[in-house]
């Protein structure tokens, strides 16, 4: 049940307490805590409705947004996905890898990306944007940097970065939703539901992205 999810994430110190350092958890006790739990608040949706699962389909579901702060067509012009304000929310982003295709879907909105992962996590405060007059913090080039730059040296509360480079992208306003496509509240996951595979193909087939 979901307090028994949430027994296990927290002594996995995925929902670490204010003042943690959390961030640093081992990544394989985070992949079991997901596979079992998906982060305690999610593990419905990821597991499906009626308990509906089945392998891992190899594609990880992203959910940005949920802070004005978050600006995607910053996010789809310079080529990246962000996480923070709570270790629960940037935790997450550690399961991804170079090379793995990420899903994105702003919540509420619907799905407006897929890319593949270029560099492992990095902290707000490390992450670098090509520019036209080189490469520059990311702090100094994106709009609400000021406000993340305020957090940056919080290992719990600062925002993190993961470069992306994108496969296929739509604006906000152009974001695809319909009935029975998958959401879910972790910055990232693994969904082992059928709704997720049926998600991805509805995704390729509406992009044109090939498996």
């Amino acid at each position: 049940g979901l307090q028994a999810a949430l027994a296990v994430t927290a002594g996995l110190r995925v929902a670490e307490r204010p003042g943690s350092t959390g961030f640093r958890a081992d990544t394989a006790m985070l992949d079991s805590a997901l596979s079992l739990t998906a982060i305690g608040q999610g593990t419905a949706a990821v597991t499906g409705s009626a308990g509906e699962k089945e392998p891992w389909n190899g594609e990880f579901y992203v959910s940005y947004g949920g802070d004005p702060a978050r600006v995607w067509e910053e996010a789809r012009q310079h080529g990246f996905i962000s996480a923070g304000g709570g270790t629960w929310y940037s935790q997450t982003l550690k399961l991804l890898s170079p090379g793995d295709r990420v899903w994105v879907k702003i919540p509420k909105t619907g799905y407006v990306g897929v890319g593949r992962v270029m560099e492992a996590v990095q902290a707000a405060k490390d992450f670098t944007l090509p520019t036209n007059d080189g490469v520059r913090p990311a702090l100094d080039v994106l709009q609400h940097g000021a406000e993340w730059r305020a957090l940056a040296d919080d290992p719990e509360k600062s925002e993190y970065f993961v470069r992306v480079q994108w496969l296929q992208t739509v604006p906000e306003s152009q974001a695809f939703n319909e009935v029975g496509l998958f959401g879910n509240q972790n910055s990232v996951c693994r969904p082992t539901t059928p709704k997720w595979r049926h998600t991805v193909e509805r995704l390729r087939a509406v992009w044109k992205v090939s498996p």
